[in-house]
């Protein structure tokens, strides 16, 4: 079985609707595909309705989070949550604050860049994003259409990083308080790509540690932006936590280069997945 458990579609910041992302799943070979779009499931019901057959298709999200070391500022950190009830309403409302948290963001960043000039419109943005989520893929879009950057991945390293004078801080939830969020609504929640040093800060093995004690039940380990030495390391990690290990591409359409299916989790672990999830089912022949 081939298992990808890390995509995003058109409705956060992925490029192909979610009907488009399945078919694209399919055509990869995939046996089993996971739409884990930001801060929001409003893409499970057209997955549902696209879904070809002999794919399985697993609702989950990509939260928006952050861990407060003791004595350092806080580090961005991004948790997927699998298989939960997406009508609890404590998550429910959490996710809708973090979607608020991200379209106020987005706008205040685009405010700044066409004050400077720059060749960027917030209504034109909402209108491109089609329904979805605007963030800063949606801006780095907008970027290259007005011809300031060649590319999504020159906007964000010229225009859109953290260092940058147009960039906004967000409010994000704490980890912790995630994993007990996605807990609580029968899901199975995994901490994505956590030692990606080429992302920017990552957090210690005590915070991992941390986080099991809160409630992780799974590390994503073959991810993309991982060296073999870090997954080494989070595959060691995971074993001395007896945490799942999970493989995924962290697909985005064409706002990445990375091809769907680039990295799999294995059927076994998968199976720990369906095992711990409770609050839905994955969708299925």
């Amino acid at each position: 079985m081939r298992i990808d458990l890390h995509t995003h579609s058109s409705v956060s910041d992925g490029t192909e609707s979610p009907a488009e992302l399945l078919a694209s799943a399919s055509a990869a070979g995939l046996d089993v595909v996971a739409l884990t779009d930001h801060d929001t499931t409003g893409g499970w019901a057209a997955a549902e309705a696209a879904r070809p057959r002999g794919l399985t298709v697993v609702p989950g999200i990509e939260l928006s989070c952050r861990w407060f070391p003791d004595d350092e500022p806080p580090v961005s950190v991004h948790l997927l949550g699998y298989l939960f009830d997406p009508l609890h309403p404590v998550f429910a409302a959490e996710r809708a604050r973090l979607r608020d948290e991200r379209l106020d963001r987005a706008e205040r960043i685009v405010r700044a860049l066409a004050a400077d000039g720059h060749p960027v419109d917030w209504d034109e943005l909402v209108t491109h994003a089609d329904g979805g989520v605007v963030g800063r893929p949606h801006i780095a879009g907008a970027l290259v259409r007005g011809g300031v950057v060649s590319s999504v991945e020159e906007a964000f390293t010229t225009l859109l990083h953290h260092r940058s004078p147009y960039y906004v801080t967000k409010a994000d939830t704490d980890v912790r308080e995630g994993i007990a969020l996605v807990r609580s609504a029968g899901g199975v929640p995994v901490f994505a790509h956590g030692l990606a040093t080429k992302r920017g800060r990552v957090v210690s093995d005590d915070a991992i540690a941390a986080m099991a004690d809160a409630g992780l039940l799974g590390l994503e380990v073959d991810h993309p932006d991982h060296s073999d030495a870090e997954r080494d390391h989070l595959r060691g990690l995971a074993a001395d936590l007896d945490l799942i290990v999970t493989g995924s591409s962290d697909y985005h359409g064409s706002n990445k280069t990375t091809p769907i299916g680039v990295c799999t989790t294995a059927p076994e672990e998968f199976e720990r997945v369906l095992a711990a999830g409770t609050g839905t089912a994955p969708l299925r022949d």
